[in-house]
């Protein structure tokens, strides 16, 4: 009887390797930078709740679950490594941020001055990024995808074959 190899992980799930093969030195230098934002993000999200758990409830207003703006789905993908799961929740808990502050501050606006904005402000949507589908295809490599999304996000797009989507 012959032991079996174990089966080898998503080319993605290799940890540090993965991450080293795709990290930019202006992503070392801008890091702590996004990172530092952790402690304002925690600011702005306590901030925002305790106030429309005092405010609202004076307004009348129904508080707005906070829990709704959580999206802490990607751990879920196996063709995320460690480390891209661990920036994943990042990102998922600053956007869940943003928009529960947006939601609050809408709510608020509309009670004391709903009358529409002769331009309405535009939030950036997902059609506006690029973003790989929430999908686990066979075969799929998420490096090589993450290249060709920040290629076109900064406009080094080019025809080239291998950066198309």
């Amino acid at each position: 009887m012959t032991a079996q190899a174990p089966e080898r992980p998503a080319n993605n799930a290799l940890g540090l390797w993965a991450l080293l093969r795709r990290l930019r030195p202006i992503n070392i230098i801008t890091g702590p930078l996004i990172y530092g934002m952790v402690l304002p993000l925690v600011f702005l999200d306590l901030s925002v709740w305790v106030y429309q758990y005092v405010c609202f409830p004076i307004y009348k207003l129904p508080r707005i679950a906070r829990a709704q703006f959580n999206a802490f789905d990607r751990q879920e993908l196996r063709y995320l490594d460690w480390v891209s799961k661990a920036h994943c929740s990042y990102c998922a808990y600053a956007m869940g941020v943003a928009a529960f502050s947006s939601a609050v501050i809408q709510a608020t606006e509309a009670y004391f001055c709903p009358i529409k904005h002769q331009h309405k402000q535009q939030a950036l949507v997902a059609s506006v990024v690029p973003y790989v589908e929430f999908e686990e295809p066979e075969g799929f490599d998420f490096d090589a995808k993450l290249e060709t999304l920040r290629q076109l996000q900064t406009g080094e797009h080019s025809n080239h074959p291998s950066t198309r989507l």
